[in-house]
């Protein structure tokens, strides 16, 4: 973003959704090469898509949207993104959330801290991660040595002074998070296995 002039200040980019296919974590891989195109645009948004691929077989494909916002941290239209126009080939990206609240599940409060913010003051996407890489860890959902996707949307904001509730859903194959403040679901997140 640096060589091509949309990054920061003039131009602010905040995720809308994100994929992540493990499939085979790069755990035992000592050189990951990463190669990152753009995956698409539309009016307001554009497509991020990277490959991590390892050394001794890790593989990781992610792919996210990203909505576009101006110096004054509204959305803006993208024009003169030609820059990324041979890589996104035409292609056409969605801001549709994808995942469905979870309408029950058990509670658990999920504190914040003042690390966790982004340049514009709200919980950045890493601390959602932290969040569901700390469920992953209990051991009893999907199986950790098989291939996996997560997925996460990000509906709302979520601000240092809010009181977050964690709700989840889970079975043997897939657990599903949903960020609650209030009654509002500002982001929800799901792992599942892939078949």
């Amino acid at each position: 973003m640096d060589e091509t002039g949309w990054g920061a200040p003039e131009h602010l980019w905040v995720m809308r959704h994100l994929r992540i296919d493990v499939e085979a974590a790069p755990i035992d891989d000592d050189v990951v090469e990463l190669t990152t195109w753009s995956s698409g645009t539309a009016s307001l948004a554009a497509g991020r898509r990277m490959s991590l691929v390892g050394d001794r077989g890790g593989r990781v494909e992610l792919d996210s949207v990203w909505i576009h916002l101006g110096p004054d941290a509204r959305p803006a239209r993208i024009d003169g993104f030609d820059t990324y126009a041979e890589a996104a080939a035409g292609r056409v990206v969605s801001t549709r959330l994808e995942l469905a609240a979870p309408d029950r599940g058990t509670r658990t409060p999920w504190p914040l801290r003042a690390t966790d913010l982004d340049l514009l003051g709200h919980v950045n996407n890493a601390a959602y991660w932290q969040a569901v890489e700390e469920r992953l860890l209990r051991g009893d959902g999907p199986d950790l040595q098989r291939p996996l996707r997560a997925r996460l949307d990000h509906r709302h904001a979520i601000d240092l002074d809010d009181t977050v509730e964690l709700v989840e859903v889970s079975d043997e194959r897939s657990f599903a998070l949903a960020f609650l403040v209030r009654d509002a679901t500002p982001a929800i997140a799901l792992v599942e296995a892939m078949s």
